[in-house]
């Protein structure tokens, strides 16, 4: 009886242990299906491009958006504007059914193949759970912008599509132009043409070099989305964040809440965009930002690439977020190469 007994109980054991190892080894492949990232198809001369607003208003930016519409023109694109593009709401661009309304059409119109989002702000994350992206999986199209479309970046990235962190609607410079460095490289993320930078060396880079999958946007964004279904997945990727108008301790406490959310764990390389207007008050941090971040990373052994012009500066160069891209961070010369 006592055999008997020992039996039946090493075969529940086995049984166990052989439904663990099943459910372990479905986790895995679904993690890895959701790491592959489509490509929305590439636009071509006679396409539409839709200019929304998400966030803030666009309260005397009417000329800026001409510019916007004559830049796209130029490139023998089609131009519409959503419809609560120039509504004001406060500080925001009509109220959020407003703005979620232009967002959803122009994700459900099948003649536009781009939304390039006018401006930044604050927005983005009111609207992100009122939209309904079921016509966008089936006909992708590019989602255009920097800052606090980070949002939304982080959201598409999580349904497995690029999108493209770069210059908005109204992105000039002094001399209402779109510099033309930041234009042309939009214009290549586009049409599908090579993306590679080479970017003079900080003497702050860790040096070394990684291939992932790029992904992040605005720091603030990034650490808003902790602990939601819009927080990004960084293992085997590369993590590019930028800044603006924060304090240094605001920045490191931002970088502690992703480390300890795993962000740095297993992530390939960072590549860190332009941290620009450091608050100052009267508590002085006593080193240097990058310092700030390397000390964050510090036991991870992954290469760090400083100064990369993309961000709230004026050269704010375009990058395909969900690209796998190859890093080569050198003392002289760095590289960032977007494979095709």
């Amino acid at each position: 009886m006592r055999l008997f007994f020992y039996c039946i109980l090493l075969i529940f054991m086995v049984n166990v242990s052989c439904k663990s190892k099943q459910q372990t080894h479905s986790n895995f492949t679904k993690n890895e299906t959701t790491q592959i990232i489509k490509k929305p198809p590439y636009l071509k001369k006679g396409d539409t491009v839709v200019i929304i607003s998400p966030a803030g208003n666009l309260f005397n930016k009417k000329a800026e958006i001409q510019q916007a519409k004559k830049l796209l023109n130029s490139w023998g694109l089609n131009v519409v504007l959503g419809k609560n593009i120039f509504t004001q709401n406060n500080q925001f661009a009509g109220t959020d059914n407003e703005r979620a309304s232009d967002f959803q059409k122009a994700l459900d119109n099948p003649n536009i193949k781009a939304i390039w989002c006018a401006r930044g702000g604050y927005g983005s994350v009111r609207i992100l759970d009122k939209l309904d992206y079921s016509t966008f999986i089936k006909h992708p199209k590019w989602i255009i912008g920097y800052s606090d479309i980070t949002a939304f970046h982080n959201q598409i990235h999580n349904l497995g599509f690029e999108t493209i962190h770069a210059m908005m609607g109204i992105s000039l410079n002094e001399n209402c132009e779109f510099l033309e460095e930041n234009a042309t490289s939009l214009k290549k993320s586009l049409f599908g043409n090579q993306l590679y930078y080479t970017i003079k060396s900080s003497d702050y880079n860790k040096l070394g070099e990684a291939t992932g999958q790029i992904v992040g946007g605005n720091l603030t964004l990034l650490h808003t989305m902790l602990g939601s279904k819009t927080s990004i997945k960084t293992d085997g990727k590369i993590l590019f964040f930028e800044e603006i108008g924060e304090y240094a301790y605001h920045i490191d406490r931002m970088l502690q809440s992703l480390k300890r959310a795993g962000y740095f764990e297993n992530c390939n390389g960072i590549i860190v965009g332009d941290i620009s207007n450091i608050r100052k008050n009267n508590t002085h941090w006593g080193t240097s930002i990058e310092q700030l971040i390397l000390d964050v990373v510090k036991e991870y052994d992954f290469p760090v690439l400083f100064n990369f012009p993309a961000g709230h500066e004026d050269k704010n160069l375009a990058l395909i977020l969900g690209r796998t891209i190859e890093l080569k961070v050198n003392k002289d010369k760095s590289t960032v190469f977007f494979k095709k």
